[in-house]
């Protein structure tokens, strides 16, 4: 019937987290700290469906309680499901009153589920003439599916796709719908704890299905199964006839349909925005506006001139027309159904400047401005060895201009040094997103960048630590705009990307002067947010001078001995050896060590050494570090094995692919760090990580010494703040016992151990000194007695007393924690000495294991992030230092509380005394920083 009417029923808790995860690697977070992920996916789902489908009529299905019926008939139904995430608990509240505003109806009913409300009333729809889908990502819902009735599922990546008979005949492999259940029944669920018939999966329930039709004619006919299979069986009846009917959806609820409740009409549109306004959804409220614009008439003539009200349907620009008629408006264009701004919808003025004299005029126009926009396009992403294409410049919104460049890198030089005045200019501000890049990328030409800068990366990287930094991403936050992707101009990654040369210049230039002309209005947009986040300061006098700092490090790189790592790979590659060779006699078995599955097995199984191992989520033994790390101790062949691994990680990650990072243009490493990745503040170290080489063990150590000097005039110096958040500590808690101990030069652990165990400081021993050392630094990542003793030989309650009396040492100390996590609860966030803040969104969660982790980030991040905001500040020092005396000793690297320089032989005696300086002096506290210096022919030997 081509006007038979439809109904939409949304399965909402599994669209709930369907929404969720899909944003789990980057949550949504808003300016509260508040995650908004799983709200803003269901919602993008609801408004999705409604433009592409126009329904009829539609409505909400939520649980309450879970099945009562089915948990009667088996208590562990569902029992292993795992505790609903913080921000899905948060989201349900706040999804139904969205639900509410957009007078759409939600459908609950306490001691059943979703599915069952769904079930039911698709079925009694169906008996009133209508077409019903059911709108979930869940495969239970199949046997439902009628001539009627279609399960109409989100598909991975974007868009739906209906199931009706013959897609479940195919997907399943079943001659009717309803044999879903007996295949689920036969198989079981994990997920739902359903038990199934032991030993049947997949391939084995649809055999059976083929043969037999049912579970119950596949019981009367045992007699044909062989072997193990006909026993299990045959002695699992009950448990498959009871799966069944756990599988089985209901469909007698006590619920109605009456079609005027689940009529489709227009939401109230004020109290729905109000809602998007209070949890900052920008884009969803522009995209909501033009779904449900309001139509130019308000009614029809039908043939029997009767006005007819018509339910909202998406006209092809996106909005809502309430008069088109159902069924002839699927969106299928992106750019109608986003309700972003586009370059395809918004006024723009984007030239290509490809002429010596526009090249001059622009030049002149750009020598007027105070601060320009300008974006690189390259030939790759690898800043020091890539070639210029073009540069996008733009310094008014919604204007810019493009310059691009030939191949001839000669060629490339003469235009580009036409544009020295700008980008030499001290006067003229620089806008750009990661900066650092674009920098680097001239730096390839000799052409240095002066003057201010203002990175839109980094200042949303303040404003918002925990979101994602993109510019995609922050256009369609902020500015409701959705940039050209560059997968439409080269490709998607991988070997068929094409190079932005081969891109018609036209193209080039949109797509770049879009760039630039996006990030200088994000620019305007996040200096306002700067200000009331109260970080411009941190932002314009540490943030933006580091950048610079950064670039001329990245530039710089650092000498590599691959002479020495291969050697390394060698000795590395016997010790594995010896090591396999001792796992195999221990276990009395060959196996494949790196698999989790087969050491699972060898260990606990055959080997037996724990009595209840602990499992993972898919029912594996987990052979995770934390827990393999807990039994090491009494476990020769588990201390081993992690052995093993520490080599084997070694070996690949940094012996063997060290020597893949040489620029071949300067035969040197040149890492890149991330500014704007750990909330904390701290620089994370890229393409090679520099910051994760492990130096607990020898080994470890050793990939240290293939770090060289540039030459024989030059020797590698490495300079460590000592102790520096034990100091930071003492000086925010202000606990005088601690200060007086640091500005008295005494070993701090040594004085924490005479204090805490009560002897004279002289007397304390060296497991003392060891055990109060393991407490001072693990206050600050809020240690416990069960922790402390994993990492001592105390036993649990000796480790429970030394804390407690380590805290009656120290008084002030564990006051001014406490004074974090109260500071925290009622703002949100935490302060590093700079003012840097850190969001925590889950200070009050009702979870007590969310709550403990973000209780314990509200004391340790301020510390962490004051050590890194200190040595900042020092690097900024060092560098304008060097710049200003234009030394030829260069600062190459830095790892954590440590710098590490290239030192010219001439010049030591007179940087050494600067390093210490800057680095003592970064920033004042009530205790003194201490630097200790050393210097070598390679960085172990400097360390």
């Amino acid at each position: 019937m081509a006007d038979q009417k439809r109904l939409f029923l949304l399965d909402a808790y599994a669209l709930i987290f369907r929404g969720y995860y899909a944003f789990i690697k980057n949550p949504r977070i808003n300016s509260k700290g508040m995650d908004t992920s799983a709200i803003l996916g269901f919602t993008n789902s609801l408004l999705d469906v409604i433009k592409r489908e126009r329904p009829d009529h539609l409505a909400v299905c939520f649980d309450k309680g879970g099945s009562v019926a089915r948990t009667e008939a088996f208590p562990e139904y569902k029992a292993n499901r795992q505790e609903t995430p913080e921000a899905i608990r948060i989201a349900v509240p706040y999804i139904e009153k969205i639900l509410q505003a957009m007078n759409i109806p939600a459908v609950v009913k306490a001691g059943y589920e979703a599915d069952d409300i769904i079930g039911t009333l698709a079925k009694k729809a169906e008996k009133e003439g209508y077409k019903t889908f059911m709108v979930t990502p869940d495969k239970d819902f199949a046997q439902l599916v009628s001539e009627n009735i279609f399960m109409y599922r989100p598909r991975f990546g974007g868009g739906y796709e209906t199931w009706g008979i013959p897609e479940v005949q195919e997907k399943f492999g079943v001659e009717r719908p309803e044999q879903v259940i007996d295949f689920l029944g036969m198989m079981g669920d994990s997920v739902d704890n359903i038990p199934g018939l032991p030993g049947v999966g997949e391939k084995t329930a649809k055999k059976f299905l083929a043969a037999y039709g049912s579970m119950e004619n596949l019981f009367k006919n045992t007699h044909e199964l062989k072997g193990k299979m006909k026993e299990k069986v045959e002695a699992s009846q009950e448990l498959g006839l009871l799966s069944k009917d756990l599988a089985t959806i209901m469909l007698d609820v006590p619920v109605e349909f009456h079609q005027e409740d689940f009529e489709m009409c227009m939401p109230d549109i004020h109290a729905t925005k109000e809602i998007f306004n209070e949890l900052e959804f920008r884009r969803l409220t522009d995209n909501f506006e033009k779904t449900f614009a309001p139509p130019e008439e308000s009614t029809q003539k039908t043939e029997t001139s009767a006005p007819v009200v018509k339910k909202p349907v998406a006209k092809s620009d996106g909005q809502f027309d309430l008069f088109a008629a159902p069924g002839t408006g699927n969106v299928t264009e992106e750019e109608s159904s986003s309700g972003f701004k586009t370059i395809t919808n918004t006024n723009h003025f984007y030239q290509h400047v490809n002429t010596p004299l526009s090249r001059a005029l622009l030049l002149k126009k750009l020598l007027q401005q105070p601060s320009v926009c300008f974006d690189t396009e390259t030939t790759g992403l690898k800043a020091l060895e890539v070639e210029l294409i073009g540069i996008a410049f733009s310094w008014e919104a919604g204007k810019g201009y493009y310059v691009s460049f030939p191949e001839d890198q000669g060629e490339t030089r003469t235009i580009l040094e036409a544009f020295r005045p700008f980008f030499e200019s001290e006067t003229i501000e620089k806008i750009g997103h990661n900066l650092k890049y674009d920098i680097k990328v001239l730096s390839n030409y000799d052409m240095p960048v002066k003057g201010k800068l203002f990175d839109t990366m980094i200042a949303h990287y303040l404003i918002n630590p925990d979101m994602r930094h993109n510019m995609d991403i922050l256009s369609e936050t902020y500015l409701n705009y959705q940039p050209v992707s560059i997968t439409e101009l080269i490709g998607k990654k991988g070997k068929n990307q094409l190079s932005m040369r081969v891109v018609p210049v036209k193209d080039q230039t949109e797509y770049a002067v879009e760039d630039s002309d996006i990030t200088l209005q994000l620019k305007e947009h996040f200096t306002k947010e700067l200000d009331s986040g109260n970080v411009t300061k941190l932002f314009n006098d540490v943030e933006l001078p580091l950048v610079s700092v950064l670039t001329a490090m990245e530039i710089e790189g650092i000498n590599l001995n691959t002479d020495f790592l291969k050697e390394l790979s060698v000795a590395l590659s016997d010790d594995i050896a010896r090591l396999e060779k001792n796992i195999f006699e221990q276990a009395g078995e060959e196996f494949n060590i790196a698999s989790p599955k087969q050491l699972g097995i060898v260990l606990f199984e055959n080997m037996k050494l724990v009595e209840k191992p602990k499992k993972t989520k898919t029912g594996q033994y987990s052979t995770a570090e934390d827990v393999l790390s807990y039994l090491a101790k009494d476990h020769q062949i588990i201390a081993d094995i992690l052995e093993y691994r520490q080599y084997k990680k070694l070996q690949s990650t940094y012996v063997d692919a060290l020597p893949n990072e040489i620029n071949p243009k300067t035969g040197r490493v040149h890492t890149v760090y991330a500014q704007a990745v750990a909330a904390t503040g701290r620089l994370s170290s890229n393409n090679p990580n520099l910051q994760n080489i492990p130096i607990r063990t020898e080994r470890g150590r050793q990939v240290r010494k293939a770090f060289i000097p540039r030459d024989e005039n030059h020797v590698l110096l490495a300079a460590d703040y000592s102790q520096i958040e034990l100091r930071i500590i003492a000086a925010l808690s202000e606990e005088e016992t601690m200060i007086e101990a640091f500005k008295n030069g005494e070993d701090i652990h040594a004085s924490t151990a005479a204090k805490v165990f009560n002897v004279p400081l002289e007397e304390v021993t060296r497991e003392q000194r060891s055990n109060a050392k393991t407490v001072n630094f693990g206050i600050i990542y809020g240690v416990s007695a069960f922790g402390l003793s994993n990492q001592t030989d105390l036993s649990r309650k000796e480790a429970k007393a030394l804390i407690d009396t380590y805290y009656e040492t120290y008084p002030k100390l564990r006051a001014y924690m406490a004074e974090q996590v109260d500071f925290a609860r009622d703002h949100g966030y935490v302060e590093t000495v700079l003012q840097r803040r850190r969001y925590l969104k889950d200070i009050n969660s009702r979870n007590a294991i969310v709550r403990g982790a973000a209780e314990r980030n509200s004391v340790n991040a301020p510390i962490q992030g004051s050590a890194a905001d200190i040595i900042k500040l020092a690097m900024i020092n060092i560098h304008n230092r060097f710049e200003k005396e234009n030394f030829k000793s260069k600062m190459l690297l830095q790892v954590h509380d440590e710098l590490v320089f290239d030192a010219h032989k001439d010049e030591l005696e007179t940087i050494k005394p600067i390093i210490k300086e800057e680095m003592e002096n970064a920033y004042k506290m009530a205790v003194p920083l201490d630097v200790e210096m050393g210097i070598g022919e390679n960085w172990l030997e400097a360390h």
